[in-house]
């Protein structure tokens, strides 16, 4: 029996945009985090180890330089991943997870084990998204 999850929603502002500062479900808080596509599928490289930017931008077709550093730095900035800069010429940056950004290496893995599992299932077993459908 899965155990329980705390769903309690968030509390918003007036105009329906989201106080952080008193945010009360759990999974909207982490999400809040990670809750990009990006960001996410940038994790994902990071599980395997140190990445420099031409090795996100190689494994993650259709990013731009532009959204890679955007994200990088929002993963920074909510202490999931460290950025190094070695002192060299041309310069060296390398990017890492931190012990706060290996924490969500189960739900990753709980991700990849449900995409595995839906990945094999028959069209016919799948219902069909009102959006439209997913390759």
């Amino acid at each position: 029996m899965p155990s329980s999850v705390n769903v309690a929603p968030a509390r918003s502002t007036r105009d329906g945009a989201v106080n952080h500062g008193q945010m009360h479900c759990p999974i909207h808080y982490v999400l809040s985090y990670i809750g990009n596509k990006w960001a996410i599928l940038i994790l994902r490289e990071l599980f395997q180890g140190n990445r420099r930017t031409n090795e996100f931008l190689a494994a993650l077709p259709g990013i731009s330089t532009k959204t890679l550093t955007a994200r990088l730095r929002e993963l920074e900035h909510h202490g999931l991943v460290t950025r190094t800069v070695f002192p060299e010429v041309p310069p060296r940056v390398e990017y890492a997870l931190t012990a706060k950004g290996r924490e969500i290496q189960p739900i990753m893995t709980a991700l990849s084990q449900v995409g595995q599992q839906w990945m094999v299932q028959r069209p016919t077993d799948i219902t069909p998204s009102p959006y439209g459908t997913r390759p």
